[in-house]
């Protein structure tokens, strides 16, 4: 039984016979009867009543027929459905980041939402380090990292080009200076972040090196955290610039350059090297190179092999 088979069936019995249901699927009479016969064999009952020329059902065709336009139905909808996923007019699109990755999310996502507001959008957060190993058992669609991968599996795109800079309030002392030496900044204290990374670890060393006590006298579960804490006015950090951008631009923070210290790093739009993308992740991916090209600055669209 196919729904070809199960289609002809419909016709004859909503049509009230063969030579009308035949008509109506623009078929020959005996090719329509052929298929009702083939049908019936498969079943191993009687669909229609022989004696009555108006092709009256029997109990059998009675519920073939209900279950009948079920099946043709669902295939109606599934078909709609495609078609409205193809239209992006549904759909989810599933990101992994972690709390400083997503901030680079938030431009290229309002544009998203702007373009296919009928799209879902969840962004789950993750360990940097777990986001390679959710992509690929495609608990996410794409990641979002702040390292490269080296994996053969997965492509990595560059999309940002960050940079670890100190921030301080505007009342401080330090804010009339547009660069410092790490030496100036002995007496200082730090807000830092709870969680360890390479990028705290490079600013140690910094200090180390230039023999400075570095006071770290609070430690914050977030950056947002970190963020109002400085703006309070309760010491001085070191943060992420896109972290931080609205902050300076609004005047609550301050950025001072350090002229031994030079962090950058690149973050990186990752997706299975192998995976057939959903309607969704390809939008997604054009996006991500249209803010590139018209924001430019720090926004990148570069392969990274």
């Amino acid at each position: 039984m196919d729904l070809s088979q199960l289609e002809v069936f419909l016709a004859v019995a909503r049509e009230g016979g063969f030579s009308r249901g035949a008509d109506k699927l623009h078929r020959t009479q005996s090719a329509v009867s052929q298929a009702i016969r083939k049908l019936e064999a498969e079943i191993g009952e009687p669909l229609f009543d022989r004696s009555s020329r108006d092709g009256l059902l029997t109990d059998a065709g009675r519920v073939l027929q209900e279950y009948a336009e079920r099946l043709l139905n669902l295939r109606e909808n599934a078909r709609q459905a495609l078609t409205e996923i193809r239209e992006l007019q549904k759909g989810k699109l599933v990101i992994g980041a972690n709390e400083l990755t997503a901030l680079y999310l938030l431009r290229v996502l309002a544009e998203f939402g702007r373009l296919h507001p009928a799209i879902r959008i969840l962004v789950q957060r993750s360990l940097g380090s777990q986001i390679p190993d959710d992509v690929r058992r495609h608990h996410c669609e794409f990641g979002v990292l702040t390292y490269d991968v080296q994996d053969p599996d997965i492509e990595s795109l560059v999309v940002y080009s960050d940079e670890l800079i100190l921030v301080v309030p505007p009342e401080h002392p330090l804010a009339r200076d547009e660069r410092v030496s790490i030496r100036q900044l002995g007496a200082e204290s730090f807000v830092a972040h709870i969680v360890s990374s390479p990028y705290r670890e490079k600013v140690i060393q910094a200090f180390k090196k230039f023999k400075t006590p570095l006071h770290m006298g609070v430690e914050l579960p977030t950056l947002q955290a970190i963020k109002r804490f400085v703006a309070m006015g309760h010491g001085v950090a070191f943060l992420p610039e896109i972290s931080v951008e609205d902050e300076i631009a609004r005047g609550e923070l301050i950025r001072i350059q350090v002229e031994e210290l030079n962090v950058h790093r690149k973050l990186r739009l990752i997706y299975r090297k192998s995976a057939t993308l959903s309607h969704a992740g390809h939008a997604f991916l054009k996006i991500v190179e249209s803010v590139a090209s018209t924001r430019g600055g720090r926004y990148r669209f570069v392969r990274d092999r």
